[in-house]
């Protein structure tokens, strides 16, 4: 079975994202969204909430599982017995990074290599950052994300706000 783990912070989930997923998903016969949690930053969502807007999202490709994790990129794909990371390459400044990234991986996680796919045009100039920034300026994201999580990217600011104004 030819398994591959396509990991990230998805916070939020952009159609980029979801580019990425439904391709690599047609390339093996699982794939694992890995949402990484990561002690260094502070998300808009919690992994428990990025995994349930990536199971909503997904939830109409039969060969696509969502959980979260701590740690190595590396050490996950291997605990999911996977033989390939999945990486979506923007632009240029983003290849140097991921080809460190895959070379690193190579070496901690032997038969475990990267596959880069390049996202599609429509979507080469998205990230979450982005997302977060137009949204929190109020500004029209139903471009960059499905209309679900619009709505929750919304909410969360909302009550950032609410809370910021009652200290």
């Amino acid at each position: 079975m030819k398994r591959a783990v396509y990991p990230g912070s998805f916070d939020p989930v952009t159609f980029g994202h979801i580019d990425i997923i439904r391709r690599s998903a047609l390339l093996v016969d699982e794939l694992i969204v890995g949402v990484l949690v990561n002690h260094t930053k502070i998300p808009l969502f919690s992994a428990r909430e990025r995994v349930k807007m990536l199971q909503d999202v997904t939830k109409d490709i039969p060969n696509v599982r969502i959980e979260s994790f701590t740690g190595l990129s590396v050490d996950f794909v291997r605990k999911c017995n996977a033989q390939f990371i999945v990486r979506g390459l923007r632009a240029i400044t983003d290849f140097e990074f991921e080809l460190q990234m895959a070379q690193t991986n190579k070496v901690l996680g032997e038969g475990v290599d990267t596959i880069f796919l390049t996202t599609d045009l429509a979507y080469a100039y998205l990230s979450s950052t982005t997302v977060k920034e137009v949204a929190y300026y109020g500004g029209d994201i139903s471009h960059f994300v499905p209309p679900a999580v619009a709505v929750r990217i919304r909410e969360k600011i909302a009550a950032a706000e609410e809370d910021e104004n009652r200290t």
